[in-house]
């Protein structure tokens, strides 16, 4: 792989900004791979945005560095906006023209050839399902059509590396999931890393390789979806007769179980510790005499998980 094609498109080590008293990005150490979407996850005010204009070398680092594409991001800012994509909260988009002349102007301003500039626009409009609308002034389109617009004037000039805050913010569920489905698509065809922040944990679960949890500006978790699960505890829905509040409460003072209750929908619904299994909690049902007809597997979202990571923070327990 050639030195303008780096395997790890992100990487930060240390990286911390302050405003006066106020830590916004905390000692912050990831990975980006390219040719991946990686979900920056965390509330409002966790520090994604100011994240991603220290990648952009539009803020400096107080400590820490980055290197974004292979460019450090203190000396060589304008080396990584060149090669990035970037949809921030304001589109950038002149609601006074229409789709296809904002995507030529932009198109002008980075250079593209005339041979190939109409080509891109059409292929861009079409993927995005605009170009019957691409006459029609931005001023006209509703919020999900002008952020699909300026998604494509993020795609506009083939960056391998694209940044989007908070993309689907303020668009109504059947806009969100066509952004959604057009971001991934045009992602993978293109072969773009995307490093996208979110408040939203669903979208992130549908559509990231790899996630990083933050909140406060630090880093709570990291890894693929997968690897988010591993190692935390399981939850199990066992169905069956007899089990009621007192056998409840008895299933709870196993030293494998963190938690049980009865459940809304019948049943009881344990949390088990990290790498047990719900073989004791099954036992002492039977020998209690209740009657277990199956025990179901309850995967955690993501969600639950950010919040459980949430509640190890400010309990004081390290987050996993």
């Amino acid at each position: 792989m050639s030195s303008a094609e780096p395997a790890v498109a992100v990487q930060t080590r240390g990286l911390t900004r302050d405003f006066g008293r106020v830590r916004a990005v905390d000692d912050l150490s990831i990975e980006v791979r390219a040719g991946t979407i990686f979900g920056f996850l965390g509330p409002n005010g966790a520090g994604k945005t100011t994240t991603i204009r220290l990648l952009l070398g539009l803020l400096e680092p107080t400590v820490g560095e980055a290197r974004v594409l292979g460019h450090d991001v203190r000396t060589e800012a304008h080396r990584v906006r060149e090669k990035a994509g970037v949809l921030l909260e304001a589109d950038g988009l002149y609601t006074r023209l229409t789709a296809l002349e904002n995507l030529d102007y932009f198109a002008r301003i980075s250079r593209i050839p005339a041979a190939d500039r109409k080509s891109r626009i059409r292929d861009l409009l079409t993927a995005m399902d605009l170009w019957e609308r691409r006459n029609g002034r931005v001023v006209e389109y509703s919020t999900g059509m002008r952020q699909k617009l300026a998604l494509a004037r993020a795609f506009l000039h083939r960056p391998q590396l694209l940044f989007l805050d908070e993309p689907t913010s303020g668009l109504d569920t059947p806009s969100a999931v066509a952004m959604r489905r057009e971001l991934v698509k045009l992602a993978r065809e293109e072969g773009v890393t995307v490093f996208l922040t979110t408040h939203n944990l669903l979208e992130a679960e549908k559509v990231c390789d790899r996630v990083a949890v933050i909140r406060r500006g630090r880093l709570l978790a990291e890894g693929g979806p997968e690897e988010l699960h591993a190692g935390r505890s399981r939850r199990v829905l066992i169905h069956g007769s007899g089990i009621d509040g007192p056998l409840a409460v008895r299933v709870a003072g196993l030293p494998t179980v963190k938690r049980a209750e009865l459940a809304d929908g019948g049943g009881l619904a344990v949390e088990l510790a990290p790498q047990s299994d719900a073989a004791p909690v099954v036992r002492l049902l039977v020998e209690s005499g209740a009657d277990v007809s199956m025990v179901e597997a309850m995967r955690e979202s993501l969600e639950e998980i950010f919040l459980k990571l949430v509640r190890e923070v400010e309990d004081g327990e390290p987050p996993a």
